[in-house]
């Protein structure tokens, strides 16, 4: 299942975006906006803006969007760590 969303013409034409980037600029927008309000964990944010783990934590960093450090995190960390 996906979900559509609607930009109207009249702003899609005001973006100050090249419209070969406009798609994955927006995705990467929401992505951090959601995050940010940690209305989506951080991989989700990630599978969201279509981007590695690394550049959207250095997104986040360019934006000073601090970063949440949830279970989803520390698991994924002891996993990691424990070499599974």
């Amino acid at each position: 299942m996906s979900l559509v969303l609607e930009i109207p013409d009249s702003v899609q034409e005001a973006l100050r975006l090249p419209a070969g980037q406009q798609t994955a600029e927006l995705l990467k927008e929401l992505a951090v906006a959601l995050y940010s309000r940690s209305a989506l964990s951080f991989s989700k944010a990630c599978e969201l803006s279509k981007i590695d783990r690394l550049e959207f934590g250095r997104l986040l960093a360019r934006r000073e969007v601090p970063r949440h450090y949830g279970e989803e995190e520390l698991e994924r960390d002891w996993q990691y760590a424990s070499g599974e």
